[in-house]
């Protein structure tokens, strides 16, 4: 097969969805022998995607001025004729009416991912976010929003395609997660080892739900539920320094200091999966999809999550009847609710946690792997380009790594 050509766009690879799945996806490329390329202004995730085997264009795709975006299009069409670009796919908005504007100039198929729910508050950004559906195939991150795709801009179901986010089992794995790196996490999270952990894994943003889970704990602080119990809230406040204030407010009018915890950005997820006692997902906001759900079942640990946008997919929900569940789905934006799961989580033995765990990883195996994400996502690119990116993909798998690695 000749060697193949794909060009990603993102605006920064920090850290976020549509960053990782750059990453993510110029490592199954370079796996199945083809080349990545990904157009970004760099971040700290800049050395992950270069280890993984792609390529780093510097341009400033975080710019949402008309003619930044007009002169990024020039500047992407002047790449893909001099790199033998074969496709071009976009991740975010700004960037995509670049790149699209350049695939189409370059006669290049196009493919975007719709990575986030996209509020349309009017006539104008409905149209900004309508550039995210005007791919040759549009890749929706869950059947939810799937569904925002066909019924915001009418695209034919033809055109789209599921494909769910995955999870690296190697990485996300309890057997490989060392009892240093949590006394570490513990240390810096001033956790004592007795202290069961209730873990928010998500940036610092109103939409979160961070308050709400700040109102469940007091609630059960006053019926004597909440134990020893800690709240960890991991996650940037990327620039929100107002509302971290407001949440440092309100965890000390709420007499919570000290057991509800805001520790910034975690760079072991796995571990802190590991250590949380139970996971909680407390947007009021739909989630286009849902992460940290698929890697806390992966660590064993359980869920509670709101009930609106994907993140219900992702779950195996006690609360819809399910006897093997691996979390619960709660109505959203209350803190009842919230706090009467988490005092059920709180008391669960070691015999029923170790059950969930099970079923958790297993869940998360059967639908929610990497590899079935890569090899999903190449296989689009064959459709459009008569390769066999996915079938190369998947021989590299087969054959695992190499001898000592």
């Amino acid at each position: 097969m000749p060697e193949v050509t794909i060009l990603q766009v993102v605006p920064r690879l920090d850290a976020g969805g549509s960053e990782q799945a750059a990453v993510e996806i110029a490592q199954a490329l370079t796996r199945a022998g083809a080349s990545a390329l990904v157009a970004t202004e760099g971040g700290r995730m800049a050395t992950a995607l270069t280890e993984a085997g792609g390529e780093i264009v510097l341009l400033p795709m975080a710019s949402k001025n008309p003619l930044a975006m007009l002169a990024n299009a020039r500047r992407l069409a002047r790449l893909i004729e001099e790199r033998g670009v074969d496709l071009v796919h976009a991740r975010s908005r700004a960037p995509a009416w670049s790149a699209l504007l350049a695939a189409r100039r370059t006669g290049r198929p196009f493919v975007t991912t719709y990575h986030g729910a996209y509020g349309s508050p009017g006539p104008l950004k409905s149209a900004y976010n309508s550039v995210m559906a005007r791919g040759d195939r549009v890749i929706a991150n869950s059947h939810y929003t799937a569904g925002l795709i066909a019924s915001r801009h009418h695209v034919a179901t033809e055109r789209i395609r599921t494909i769910y986010r995955g999870v690296d089992l190697a990485r996300f794995s309890p057997e490989t997660v060392s009892e240093d790196r949590l006394a570490r996490l513990r240390a810096a999270w001033e956790v004592r080892k007795e202290q069961p952990v209730v873990l928010q894994a998500a940036r610092l943003t109103s939409w979160k739900g961070q308050s709400v889970v700040i109102e469940a704990a007091r609630q059960l602080r006053n019926e004597d539920r909440l134990g020893n119990a800690v709240i960890v809230m991991a996650g940037d406040a990327q620039g929100r320094e107002a509302y971290r204030k407001e949440l440092d407010r309100l965890i000390a009018t709420s007499g919570l200091a000290g057991r509800v915890k805001l520790v910034g950005h975690c760079d072991d997820m796995p571990a802190a999966f590991a250590l949380a006692h139970v996971a909680v997902i407390a947007s009021t906001s739909a989630e286009a999809f849902g992460r940290t759900s698929i890697e806390a079942q992966a660590m064993g640990c359980p869920v509670i999550a709101s009930d609106i946008g994907a993140v219900p997919e992702t779950i195996l929900a006690a609360s819809r009847g399910e006897h093997a569940y691996t979390g619960w789905v709660v109505p959203c934006d209350d803190p009842h609710p919230i706090a009467a799961r988490l005092a059920e989580a709180l008391a669960l033995s070691p015999q029923d946690r170790a059950a969930i765990a099970a079923r958790g990883r297993r869940h998360v195996a059967s639908k929610f792997t990497l590899a079935e994400m890569q090899r999903a996502t190449l296989a689009v690119y064959d459709e459009l380009l008569g390769t066999r990116l996915a079938a190369a993909f998947d021989e590299h798998v087969a054959k695992g790594p190499p001898r000592g690695a």
